[in-house]
């Protein structure tokens, strides 16, 4: 049921929410475009971009990535943009209807995974469904990164 495609080796990753996997359970991630304006993707392109406090939102049937953080270009001047603007993202009906679904149902979350440029040099994001863990769930998953650290090791270790 993974629609996003897989990572291309061409896509070029600006940025990542690294806390998101380990404060949400993933259940399903989907490919959405931005809305976005000429100082933004250019901000984007100089590696600019900070997505680890940001979420998304249903809001008048359309979805809006809220608390994003694209600094102003510095050679945007008077045609800057605002740097923590809501910014809208492109998605088919089906694929909006059934994310509304998700989170007003089932008490889902929308999560963004990571920002890139795809094969074609549009900016995408990669947005997840996800399922709020429990402070127990996030030991486990600690516990079970630390094995597989010290499992490596020692593999390392003996070959």
């Amino acid at each position: 049921m993974n629609q996003a495609k897989k990572s291309d080796p061409n896509s070029k990753t600006v940025a990542e929410n690294r806390k998101a996997r380990f404060s949400y359970e993933v259940i399903d991630t989907i490919e959405a475009g931005l809305a976005l304006t000429g100082t933004e993707v250019k901000s984007l392109r100089e590696g600019h971009a900070n997505i680890a406090e940001s979420y998304a939102s249903v809001e008048g049937g359309e979805i809006w990535l809220i608390n994003s953080h694209l600094p102003e270009y510095l050679q945007g001047n008077r045609f800057n943009h605002e740097p923590r603007r809501r910014r809208k993202l492109l998605l088919n009906k089906r694929e909006m209807a059934r994310l509304a679904q998700a989170v007003e149902r089932e008490g889902m979350t929308m999560v963004p995974l990571k920002i890139y440029f795809n094969d074609r040099g549009r900016a995408k994001l990669l947005l997840a469904i996800a399922r709020g863990k429990k402070l127990h769930d996030k030991r486990e998953t600690a516990k079970e990164r630390d094995w597989n650290r010290e499992k490596a090791r020692l593999l390392k270790e003996k070959g």
